[in-house]
């Protein structure tokens, strides 16, 4: 039988040996240590208290590395940190770390500083999760780490699309020149032997015996085939710079239309909110040349019935809308090798210092919206960071 007077408290639990409580903290710590040695950057703690004072209760080994100051030093005189920021970057830093503690969402700030012992200036990333302390400061716990080699690989790659982009518009212009050169020789000399030549084999045909038809026939049929020839040498100059483009891009535009309605079937309907655009040959080419290969997508590729292309002039831009009722394009289209049309009409634009933007239409279809200065200064180069863009939605920049 159980002993009803036996006590039922707990048994306590042997006391901890001290000494195997100290070997595991120091286990863990050396874990932690190595932990934080081996991570690249620098490890820290940041507190901001009442009245902006601040300081780093905890600082790891790559303090030197990164900043340029040993922890004892930063310890000492954590203001030190804010005075490294470069000047135009202070201010972003300073914000930021504001606002993270005002909302204690994640602290993430990127610039530069100055390492005096090196004379060298680093860009820096820190990240940091914010904690709330007891006595109403903030306590960051993070990390910061050199992005300097990144900046410089991104810069260069800015520099290599600014580069690119330019050699794209000095070969547009090169290659509009040269069209426009065999245009006028071909107009000029071909166009003018040909009429030569019909003029004299009129004066020959008018000539020839009145019974041998044989050598009537031979004559009909040559003069059909110079009419040919000269058919095919307007069509072929037409093709390389129309002449239109001289009087400015909306009598071009309107002539593109025209001849697109006959050729493709499809109705097309051109606007303009002005006869005058003030547009140089470069711009007024570009423009042209925007349209008459969005209209050559459509007519291959859309399955359209309807085109409306829109011209507007506000005060300081010039905006361009080729809408179409077609299947639509998509960003899969777009992103394809072959895409060279596509690409070129985003270079053409961008080397005018503008825009261009692939839409879906309501209701089906695409829109092509191109919008660039009307100031004549337009860079030739901007940096390609994305090209083109499909968006959900039309966008409205001709109204």
């Amino acid at each position: 039988m159980t002993d009803p007077t036996a006590s039922t408290a707990p048994v306590p639990a042997p006391a901890a040996d001290p000494a195997a409580v100290a070997a595991e903290l120091a286990q863990v710590r050396a874990r932690l240590d190595a932990i934080v040695s081996n991570t690249p950057g620098l490890v820290y703690q940041f507190e901001l208290r009442a009245g902006q004072r601040v300081c780093f209760p905890y600082l790891s080994d790559g303090c030197q590395a990164l900043l340029g100051l040993t922890p004892a030093a930063l310890h000492a005189a954590p203001e030190c940190f804010l005075a490294l920021i470069l000047e135009p970057d202070r201010l972003s830093y300073l914000d930021a770390m504001q606002a993270s503690a005002t909302t204690l969402a994640s602290w993430n700030w990127e610039g530069r500083i100055w390492i005096e012992a090196w004379k060298d200036i680093k860009w820096i990333n820190l990240r940091a999760t914010p904690h709330l302390l007891p006595d109403g400061g903030v306590r960051w716990e993070g990390i910061m780490t050199n992005i300097t080699e990144s900046r410089r690989e991104q810069q260069e790659v800015r520099q290599s699309r600014a580069r690119l982009a330019e050699l794209t518009a000095h070969i547009e212009k090169v290659k509009e020149q040269e069209r426009t050169r065999i245009a006028r020789e071909i107009h000029d000399d071909l166009g003018g032997n040909l009429t030569a030549i019909k003029m004299a084999l009129a004066m020959l045909a008018a000539r020839l015996p009145e019974g041998d038809a044989a050598l009537h026939d031979k004559a009909a049929y040559v003069d059909a085939l110079v009419d040919r020839t000269i058919d095919a040498v307007h069509r072929i100059s037409l093709d390389l710079r129309p002449p239109l483009l001289d009087l400015g891009i909306v009598a071009a535009l309107e002539w593109l239309c025209k001849e697109f309605e006959q050729q493709a079937g499809v109705h097309c309907a051109f606007s303009a909110n002005a006869r005058e655009f003030a547009l140089d040959n470069d711009q007024t080419t570009a423009l042209f040349r925007i349209v008459q290969e969005a209209l050559t997508n459509i007519a291959k590729h859309a399955g359209a019935s309807r085109v409306t292309v829109k011209l507007a002039r506000t005060r300081h831009h010039v905006g361009l809308k080729i809408s179409d009722n077609g299947g639509g394009i998509w960003q899969g289209d777009r992103a394809k090798p072959e895409s060279f049309g596509i690409r070129g009409m985003t270079e053409r634009a961008r080397a005018l210092g503008g825009t261009l933007t692939l839409s879906h239409a309501v209701g089906g279809g695409t829109v092509v919206a191109v919008k660039i200065k009307r100031d004549g200064v337009h860079p030739a180069a901007i940096p390609a960071a994305s090209g083109a863009t499909i968006a959900d939605q039309s966008v409205s920049t001709v109204k």
